[in-house]
């Protein structure tokens, strides 16, 4: 009777320590806890590593985009300047040939004016003085100026001035350029003084 009694106990303790290693115990819920809290800090890390990355990324981005807007704005300012200081000094400069080219008319004219206070025969003061208008034409000429051809030529209100009508001599000149008052000039194709006509009715 008592070695039943021992069995029945005996099964019973051992049942005990069964139930006991299937139940989770304080320690081992202390850690598997303790591996899942390590395994979800793990992927906050790199969650915060991925994240951390792509802001340095973007801020490394815009920083090489400022530093290029700033040289492209410096080269941009130099360059403005540049072309200002170049406009200027050909402003300054821009009639120079010009001038140089006329340089020789002008000691024709003192020579002219030296030989006119000893002359005693006109007809050699006007050839020099022809001569010297001729000389100043042809440099003018050469820098793209043309006189405009006005007389007989019917009136053009954007290559002449009208400044009275006067009745036609002949039925052929109305409308047309009957005399000029002053001649009309252009620079390489284009009107730089407009010719003063008079114009039949």
């Amino acid at each position: 009777m008592k070695f039943n009694d021992m069995l029945k106990k005996k099964k019973k303790e051992n049942m005990d320590t069964t139930e006991n290693i299937n139940e989770p115990t304080a320690e081992n819920l202390t850690e598997e806890q303790q591996l899942k809290d390590q395994q979800a800090e793990t992927v906050e890390t790199e969650e915060v590593a991925v994240g951390a990355t792509a802001e340095e990324k973007l801020k490394d981005e815009l920083s090489q985009a400022n530093d290029k807007y700033l040289r492209l704005y410096a080269e941009f300012d130099n360059f403005r300047r540049r072309t200002q200081k170049e406009r200027a000094e050909a402003r300054e400069t821009e009639g120079k040939e010009l001038i140089i080219a006329l340089l020789p008319v002008l000691d024709d004219f003192e020579r002219a004016q030296r030989s006119m206070e000893k002359a005693v025969d006109v007809a050699s003061v006007k050839e020099g003085v022809t001569l010297i208008q001729n000389k100043l034409k042809n440099i003018l000429t050469q820098k793209g100026l043309k006189e405009m051809e006005s007389i007989g030529a019917p009136f053009d209100a954007d290559l002449q001035e009208a400044i009275t009508n006067i009745p036609a001599p002949t039925d052929d000149l109305k409308g047309k350029v009957i005399d000029e008052m002053e001649k009309g000039y252009t620079l390489k194709d284009r009107v730089i003084r407009f010719a003063k006509v008079i114009v039949g009715a």
